[in-house]
């Protein structure tokens, strides 16, 4: 008969809430997190299925419009996101810190294509950066639920977004150097010292979004899960048994 393999220790079932830490700040790893990752993973949804979105975002703990963490991203107003944001505003994203390249399986696949691409494995730094331990690197990922609310158009309030997001997403000379080691071609919007990052900022057409921050969910690689909930510290003590975590009550 065939051993039974037991979870982890830490394993909760995800389906079910997990003792939920509740503060009106991010935990400080989902934090570190927002603050170190390139790009996040935003999900919206109309009446059948979702649509998830790769994006340029910016994290703020408060504004001076807002209290409470907020992430700043930028849409077209006629995207498919902005469609299901108009008549859905629930959110969901998905950012981690783990390494996203797909290292090389013990059998060569030669239908796949090489990730990296041949330049960067023959530079001597991209090799020392792709060769580092993964798993030193690799610690959670975090699933954060929110409302998108889509900011006045001309307001002070999107200024004030569009130019901290744009400080937040301008990098230049990194982008460039990244761009040569992995031979990715030169894209002559990145030589404008922002990496391009404006004209998907600063354009007439821009919508500004700000997701507040409503709960969220973190995962560990071992499977280890733990629930959080953002509430403003005047509610705290008048939280009910009806908060909804995850969509779990």
């Amino acid at each position: 008969m065939a051993e039974v393999q037991q979870p982890p220790l830490n394993w909760e079932a995800s389906a079910t809430a997990t003792h939920p830490q509740i503060s009106s700040t991010l935990p400080p790893e989902v934090e570190t997190c927002l603050k170190n990752a390139r790009f996040l993973h935003l999900a919206t949804c109309d009446a059948l299925y979702p649509h998830v979105s790769l994006m340029n975002y910016t994290y703020l703990p408060s504004t001076p419009f807002d209290p409470s963490p907020v992430i700043i991203m930028t849409t077209n107003p006629s995207s498919k996101k902005t469609l299901n944001l108009i008549n859905n505003p629930r959110v969901s994203l998905l950012v981690h810190d783990w390494v996203s390249h797909r290292p090389p399986t013990r059998i060569p696949d030669p239908s796949r294509e090489s990730s990296p691409p041949p330049q960067a494995i023959r530079s001597s730094l991209a090799s020392l950066l792709l060769n580092i331990n993964t798993s030193a690197l690799s610690s959670i990922s975090a699933t954060i639920n929110g409302t998108v609310r889509i900011i006045e158009r001309g307001s002070e309030e999107e200024a004030w977004c569009k130019e901290r997001h744009l400080e937040n997403n301008t990098f230049g000379d990194q982008v460039r150097e990244e761009q040569g080691v992995f031979g990715a071609p030169q894209n002559p919007a990145s030589t404008e010292g922002d990496g391009g990052a404006s004209c998907f900022i600063e354009g007439e057409e821009v919508r500004v979004m700000l997701v507040g921050v409503k709960e969220g969910r973190i995962a560990d690689w071992k499977g280890g899960v733990k629930d959080w909930v953002i509430v403003p510290p005047e509610e705290q003590d008048q939280r009910g048994s009806d908060t909804m975590v995850n969509g779990i009550s």
